[in-house]
């Protein structure tokens, strides 16, 4: 019984190690050939168009900046304002020049309104019926 198995694993093995060389049991199987290559087309330069090279200081053909350029191809440009953005706009006028120096000042009188404004600011939308008081302490 010892030799029959041991007859069985070496033929089984042989027969694996024969089918991993290519040359036993999977050798009709089609392959690519590697070593037939294929040359690649010359690059060929394309006409000129008759295209100017541009003179020197003159600006730029682009119209815009890049970021400007993106924003047009991403959104198509700017939109339309509905009437109550437009009413919004023209009832807060013109901001000062500066303004975000002004606000910046550690001498700009600033009121701190709690935590209470900020716990009613965030407060979740509803009825009201659920609330409860918490009192801090």
């Amino acid at each position: 019984m010892r030799n029959f198995t041991r007859i069985t694993l070496v033929v089984g093995t042989a027969a694996l190690l024969s089918a991993c060389g290519g040359g036993g049991l999977i050798s009709s199987r089609e392959r690519p050939d590697e070593f037939a290559v294929q040359r690649q087309a010359p690059l060929v330069i394309p006409p000129d168009f008759e295209l100017v090279p541009p003179a020197p200081g003159a600006p730029r053909p682009a119209e815009g900046t890049a970021a400007q350029q993106a924003l047009e191809a991403l959104f198509g440009g700017p939109a339309a304002r509905s009437a109550v953005e437009t009413s919004a706009l023209d009832q807060a006028g013109d901001p000062e020049i500066g303004i975000r120096s002004t606000v910046g000042d550690v001498y700009t009188y600033t009121v701190d309104k709690g935590t209470t404004t900020q716990a009613i600011i965030a407060a979740p939308e509803g009825d009201g019926q659920a609330a409860r008081a918490v009192i801090p302490g």
